[in-house]
């Protein structure tokens, strides 16, 4: 019996600097229990995995003109839920400076996420917190001062 092949998933650390980076992040209204997180979701068919992670931004934030600089690494990991297999590519991102603080989106389309409110802000790195599914394990990648904080520090 073969394995099934790990669905193929993008997400993004979109940085601000206001003099300091800050990341995007942003927490489901109606399930707060989900936890803060950035963009993220899955890659479609034909389509790249740079295309992916700006069209996840602007889906899950409503953020339009980002600019893409670079992909990051790649993360094999199951759901945190289903176990079901998983391969994440992380990219970098940079938000306009003059981006709002914080706002509030509703995804709209056909999506899984369509209907769905998300909050939505900028937060200064390091991170006070984690991120919901260790999605902060690769800011370091960007800046090591951006890793997050130990907790109880």
């Amino acid at each position: 019996m073969n394995p099934s092949p790990p669905r193929i998933r993008v997400a993004a650390y979109v940085i601000r600097r206001r003099p300091r980076p800050e990341l995007l992040i942003f927490e489901h209204v109606d399930f707060p229990e989900a936890g803060p997180q950035v963009p993220a979701g899955g890659v479609e068919a034909n389509e790249g995995l740079p295309e992916a992670v700006v069209r996840e931004v602007a889906e899950e934030t409503g953020l339009t003109g980002v600019t893409l600089v670079r992909a990051l690494t790649t993360e094999d990991k199951p759901h945190p839920e289903t176990g079901q297999p998983r391969r994440t590519t992380y990219f970098h991102l940079v938000a306009p400076a003059d981006t709002a603080d914080e706002w509030i989106h509703r995804v709209e389309g056909s999506g899984g996420d369509t209907g769905m409110t998300f909050a939505c802000r900028f937060q200064s790195l390091p991170l006070p917190h984690p991120l919901a599914d260790g999605q902060d394990a690769w800011l370091g990648l960007i800046d090591p001062q951006s890793r997050p904080r130990a907790s109880g520090t």
